[in-house]
């Protein structure tokens, strides 16, 4: 953080300032739109506004907390002594993370006992994820942080096991218009998802001072863009494909 230049500083308040816009607009769009979508898959599409608010906040506070790390004079950066609190984004992903999943579940309106067991056994594991995750992310030991990213690792892949084995059969049971549509969610999820763990090992492979510092924020930022804001747009697509789709939907 010392090392930071002001055009990583700037680049970091401006993923900031950009991602509480995207988190805004898609709580927004979601919301305002919940009622085209056939009551089934509502509470999916209201999750999915839920969880891009509760980003909203958390980056208005991470925003905060960068400016408050730094003074800006004189086109000169200095620390303040106030420490960044990145606290603030694992406390985010410890709610919107399980709720991604519970959400992915609820569009694809699975028998309700599939929807209690899988939303509960994909909720915790993903809570398990980041939990395991946060130790290494506030170490500054190369050891420590491979060690929890190991650990983080192992919950992660069991989600991708469920996600690729564990739902197969669900998703071939999908409308044929709405089958790509959860299928490109779940390889959104996956796909958005293994960024974090490439973004958390930037500074054990050479990424040091103010360069690892913004490529860490702006990368966490950019995946959580893709995995919240534009997931939601997917959920809400994949509602909107089964509504039209579904005739006995309209009619719950």
């Amino acid at each position: 953080m010392n090392d930071i230049s002001p055009g990583q500083f700037n680049l970091v308040s401006n993923a900031f300032s950009f991602t509480i816009a995207a988190m805004g607009a898609t709580t927004l769009f979601l919301w305002l739109n919940r009622s085209l979508v056939a009551p089934p898959y509502r509470m999916a599409v209201t999750i999915s506004g839920l969880v891009t608010a509760i980003a909203l906040y958390h980056y208005v506070r991470i925003l905060q907390s960068w400016d408050a790390a730094f003074q800006v004079m004189g086109g000169q950066i200095s620390v303040t002594g106030v420490a960044f609190n990145d606290a603030y984004r694992y406390v985010d992903w410890l709610l919107t993370v399980p709720l991604l999943l519970v959400e992915l579940i609820l569009v694809m309106r699975l028998s309700k006992a599939a929807t209690v067991s899988k939303s509960v056994r994909l909720g915790l594991l993903a809570a398990a994820m980041v939990l395991l995750g946060y130790p290494g992310e506030i170490s500054d030991q190369a050891g420590t942080r491979w060690l929890w990213w190991g650990l983080g690792m192992i919950p992660f892949l069991w989600i991708v096991y469920e996600l690729f084995v564990g739902l197969r059969d669900s998703i071939e049971a999908q409308p044929l218009g709405a089958r790509g549509l959860v299928n490109a969610a779940r390889w959104l999820t996956v796909g958005a998802w293994s960024f974090y763990p490439l973004v958390f090992v930037l500074p054990m492979i050479g990424f040091t001072g103010g360069t690892a510092a913004a490529a860490v924020q702006v990368g966490y930022t950019v995946a959580d863009i893709v995995a919240k804001a534009v997931f939601g747009v997917l959920i809400f697509a994949i509602a909107l494909r089964k509504s039209e789709q579904e005739p006995v939907a309209q009619a719950t």
